[in-house]
């Protein structure tokens, strides 16, 4: 029996074969049951099942720097960090 060709290997260290493309491209083709899927993404920052808006800001480097420093110090993310900023802000 030949000695299966390696394409590639996936991130989990699975080696990928011509085989395991020729038998995900069979199920691909056969469909999937979305129902049964696993939701991608984070929970809403509301709750529920709801999505939270995005916002997309640009800043300077020595404020990237600042901002990322006082999450860590405060032991937030830089989004934590960045929603408490706007949210005292925006309530003055």
């Amino acid at each position: 029996m030949p000695t299966p060709r390696h394409l590639g290997v996936a991130k989990d260290g699975t080696p990928i074969t011509e085989e395991l493309t020729e038998e995900l491209a069979r199920e691909a083709e056969a469909g999937y049951d979305l129902s049964r899927a696993r939701r991608v993404g984070r929970r809403s920052l509301a709750g529920g099942a709801g999505r939270s808006p995005r916002l997309n800001i640009r800043i300077t480097p020595d404020l990237h720097a600042n901002a990322s420093e006082r999450a860590r110090r405060e032991g937030k993310s830089l989004s934590q960090l960045a929603r408490d900023a706007l949210e005292e802000y925006v309530t003055k």
